[in-house]
C-alpha cells in the first residue's frame, strides 16, 4: 500500500523526536560522567606552585624596612585538588613576617640580613591552610635591609590660595601654629627635607579673619608630629593712598648729568587701614636705568625696585619721565 505525503511527513517527525531524546540523554550522561571525573580528579593529591602575598611587620625599635622587600612569594605546595584550586582562583590575606623574630639568629652586614627562605616554611605553614604542605619557597634567599630612623625639626611651609571680597585683603602674613613640626623617618630621606608643606587649601571670597586646622603633607616613609596645624588668616579693609616718590638713576656715568622731568612721581597704592599711616614714600624705590637710553627717544620707563609687604595695586603717574643729558669734559 502506497502512503500519501502527509503520512510520510508524520513518520519523519516521530523519528526526529525519538532521535532528539537520544541526544538529550547522551548529553546528560556525558555531563554527569564529566562532573564525576572532575570531582574524582580534585580529590587526589597534587603538587603545584602558587603565588602568596606577604607583609613584613614589627621591625626593631627606631628602624624600618628598607630596600625592595618582595610583596609575594612563590610556594611549591602539595594538597588535594579542591584545596589547591582555591589558592589558584581566590585571594587570601598576606602572610605576616615578623622582622624582629627572623633576624634574631642571623648575622647582619651593614644593616642587611640574608635569610634562606626554607627557614620560613614553618612561619608560612602556621598561617596557611593546614590541608596543604609547603615544600619550597622562592626566592630561595631573602634580603632584609634595615635602616635607622632619625628626627629633626623643620618649618611649616604654607601652600594656600585665598580670594577676597572687594576692598578686603591680608592684614598680616599668614601664619601657622605651630610654625615648626617634628618629622621622623629614614636618615637618607630627611637629609633632603628642609620644610613640610601644608595641603593645598582654597578659601573663596574671604571677608573676615579666620583660623582653622589644615593637614600637612607627609613625605614618603615619614611621620609628622603634629599631623595638623592651625592656620591664621587676618583680613582687613584696604583703601587707596597717594605718595610722592623721588626717582633714582641707575648706572649713570660720573661725568654725566641727567635731569629728569618730573623728578618725583605720584604713586598710588592700596594699603590696609591698620597700616595706612605707617606706609611712607621712603618705603618705595623708583628708578630709571641710564643704560636703557636709546637714540632719538627722549623718555625713560620707570621701575619699582623696592616696596613694602602687603601693599597692592601700585600705579605710577606718569609711567615714564623725560630726560636731559649734560656732559662735562
Amino acid at each position: 500500500m502506497i502512503k500519501n505525503f502527509s503520512e510520510i511527513s508524520g513518520d519523519f517527525e516521530i523519528e526526529k523526536l525519538r532521535n532528539n531524546k537520544r541526544v538529550a540523554v547522551f548529553l546528560i550522561c556525558l555531563l554527569i560522567s564529566t562532573v564525576l571525573w572532575f570531582l574524582n580528579a580534585l580529590s587526589k593529591d597534587y603538587t603545584t606552585s602558587v603565588s602568596y602575598p606577604a607583609k613584613f611587620i614589627n621591625p626593631p625599635k627606631n628602624q624600618f624596612l628598607g630596600g625592595d622587600a618582595p610583596a609575594e612569594f612563590n610556594l611549591t605546595v602539595k594538597g588535594k585538588g579542591f584545596t589547591l584550586l582555591q589558592y589558584k582562583l581566590l585571594t587570601f590575606s598576606p602572610v605576616e613576617i615578623d622582622i624582629s623574630e627572623i633576624i634574631q639568629k642571623t648575622e647582619q652586614s651593614s644593616g642587611t640580613y640574608k635569610i634562606l627562605t626554607r627557614n620560613l616554611i614553618t612561619e608560612f605553614s602556621g598561617q596557611i591552610n593546614s590541608d596543604i604542605i609547603i615544600s619550597e619557597i622562592k626566592p630561595e634567599l631573602l634580603e632584609i635591609v634595615l635602616d635607622s630612623l632619625s628626627t629633626k625639626i623643620v618649618p611649616v611651609e604654607i601652600d594656600l590660595s585665598v580670594e577676597f571680597v572687594s576692598q578686603m585683603h591680608l592684614k598680616n602674613k599668614v601664619t601657622t601654629n605651630p610654625d615648626k613640626v617634628e618629622i621622623t623617618g629614614p636618615s637618607i630621606i630627611l637629609e633632603n627635607i628642609t620644610a613640610v608643606k601644608t595641603k593645598v587649601n582654597i578659601t573663596n571670597k574671604l571677608n573676615a579673619s579666620i583660623q582653622h586646622e589644615i593637614d600637612l603633607i607627609h613625605p614618603e616613609k615619614t611621620t609628622i608630629v603634629p599631623e595638623k596645624v592651625s592656620i591664621n588668616i587676618e583680613v582687613e579693609k584696604y583703601t587707596e593712598k597717594e605718595l610722592k616718590v623721588p626717582v633714582e638713576i641707575f648706572n649713570k656715568p660720573d661725568n654725566v648729568q641727567l635731569k629728569l622731568f618730573p623728578s618725583e612721581i605720584k604713586l598710588f597704592c592700596s594699603v590696609g587701614l591698620s597700616r595706612f599711616d605707617s606706609v611712607k614714600a621712603s618705603d618705595f624705590g623708583i628708578a630709571v636705568d641710564y643704560n636703557s637710553i636709546i637714540n632719538d627717544v627722549n623718555s625713560l620707563g620707570l621701575t619699582i625696585f623696592k616696596q613694602p609687604k602687603l601693599v597692592l595695586n601700585i600705579r605710577l603717574n606718569p609711567e615714564k619721565v623725560e630726560f636731559l643729558i649734560e656732559t662735562s669734559n
